[in-house]
């Protein structure tokens, strides 16, 4: 099945569409990967995105207006990958939506809330669309996160050693040997936000780590950082800009505010750094195979290597997976096991009760429905298919 996945995280400045084939043959899943697109969304969608998170204020007619305009540029995504990517044979969409809502109260998620509605979707490319994933788990007593960990565990399975996989994102995540998986805290969500106000806006981010390059870290601001409660949670645990967001940081920097950027940023660097390296530690891995945002990020790169010293740190990419596109790979496998009627998290990684089939399906036109559903388990190994695709 040709499946395009759709995926746009917690630093909301694209949305990634990545196509694959998908083959099902017993407890193996070959996927083959067919290539990415990456589409910025326009400024005016982007800033009416931002001025509506938290902890900012919005109104239901704010979200109705976003969850349509953010479904009309994922579903103008979704068309240009099935022409660019897919011949116009693709055969599904798994959308993800964009997270602007997680709510957790004293380490439980009670809810969560992913906009771009797949109705546009579906009405643009004639496709059936997975999307909502998160909520079933969260409603079996789940975290609705990191959903990207069964597939990390298929697709490491019967690597030699300890692998452990990790996402930098806004929020880093990390799918542990066993199984267990949980944000460790910020990747990039507080250094974005450093860089976009001391720029006013000029700036997204730390552009190739140069600013942390170039700074010096603060030890009392990181020492104030890093006593977070957050960090020493059990896990699962989830978290998200609903916490590590601007006011968050300036809350940190009062009465540092002569500090020069370099340093707040080489500061946060340290931050991302140091955590992510004390979960790699604290699920006692042999190596890490990175992905997302982070990974372009020469100055954060170094910095972890030298947090976790003899621990490797490798990147998807030498593995055959795109690190940009992972996390939209992974929800087209996703939407592929949702289509037939598969269970898509692993209890171990979010703490739900049972594993669940995940998501809402939205028909399309051009694809026989309803689908026919497989029987038996979800596979338990993903193979790639076309490595260095």
């Amino acid at each position: 099945m040709r499946v395009i996945g759709l995926m746009s995280g917690t630093s909301y400045d694209a949305i990634d569409a990545a196509a694959a084939d998908l083959t099902l043959d017993g407890d193996r899943l070959t996927l083959t990967p067919l290539g990415l697109i990456s589409r910025g969304y326009d400024e005016g969608l982007r800033a009416g995105l931002a001025a509506a998170l938290p902890p900012a204020g919005t109104t239901l007619a704010e979200v109705c207006r976003l969850d349509t305009l953010i479904g009309r540029a994922f579903a103008a995504a979704a068309v240009e990958a099935d022409r660019e990517l897919c011949d116009g044979q693709a055969e599904l969409v798994a959308s993800h939506g964009q997270t602007v809502y997680h709510w957790v109260v004293d380490a439980q998620v009670h809810g969560t809330l992913q906009i771009g509605q797949p109705a546009w979707i579906a009405e643009a490319t004639g496709l059936p669309v997975v999307a909502d994933f998160r909520p079933r788990d969260i409603a079996a007593g789940g975290q609705g996160a990191p959903l990207v960990s069964m597939v990390d565990q298929m697709w490491l399975r019967g690597r030699p050693g300890a692998p452990a996989a990790l996402n930098l994102g806004g929020i880093a995540n990390i799918t542990a040997p066993d199984g267990t998986a949980f944000d460790t805290g910020p990747a990039n969500a507080l250094i974005d936000a450093a860089v976009h106000d001391a720029t006013g806006g000029r700036l997204g981010y730390d552009v190739d780590g140069e600013l942390a390059a170039r700074g010096t870290v603060d030890e009392d601001l990181f020492g104030q950082l890093i006593a977070e409660p957050y960090y020493a949670l059990p896990a699962p645990k989830t978290t998200g800009k609903e916490l590590f967001h601007l006011p968050y940081l300036r809350s940190a920097l009062k009465g540092r505010e002569a500090l020069p950027v370099e340093d707040v940023v080489a500061t946060l660097t340290r931050l991302t750094a140091r955590t992510v390296a004390d979960a790699v530690r604290s699920v006692a891995a042999s190596e890490v195979i990175a992905s997302g945002g982070g990974t372009r990020n020469p100055a954060l790169m170094a910095a972890l290597r030298a947090e976790l010293g003899r621990i490797p740190v490798r990147t998807s990419d030498e593995l055959g997976l795109p690190s940009a596109a992972k996390e939209a790979y992974a929800f087209a496998v996703l939407g592929f096991l949702t289509l037939h009627g598969l269970p898509g998290t692993v209890p171990a990684s979010t703490g739900a009760r049972h594993a669940s089939v995940l998501g809402s399906i939205t028909p399309g036109r051009r694809v026989a429905w309803p689908p026919a559903v497989a029987s038996g388990a979800a596979p338990s190994r993903l193979v790639l298919n076309g490595e260095g695709h």
